[in-house]
């Protein structure tokens, strides 16, 4: 039988960049964590794709569904009067020209 002459140890820096490409398309698919700062104060803004959209939203910008599948925005205040977990879960999520319109 040949023998194979392709080293073993490759085996596992293959897996570790596997690891790794898969952290970043997950980190491209949910979007970057970005500050803004609107009329109202500054908020913690994430962009959600379209494939990780998997429920229907109220936008509060115009009070319209945003559907399952649409990419939107998720919007939460960064310099609010509660503790960030409290903040966090007071989240809501945007239509992305609703966001971009609010003063």
């Amino acid at each position: 039988m040949p023998r194979s002459n392709r080293p073993r140890s490759r085996r596992t820096p293959d897996r570790a960049h596997a690891a790794d490409d898969a952290l970043d398309l997950e980190r491209l698919r949910t979007g970057l964590k970005r500050t803004e700062i609107k009329r109202a104060g500054a908020f913690s803004v994430q962009s959600v794709s379209a494939a990780a959209s998997v429920k229907v939203y109220s936008c509060p910008g115009c009070r319209a569904e945003v559907p399952i599948g649409q990419a939107h925005i998720v919007a939460w205040r960064a310099d609010g009067p509660m503790s960030d977990d409290a903040e966090l879960s007071a989240r809501r999520h945007w239509h992305s020209y609703c966001w971009r319109m609010e003063p």
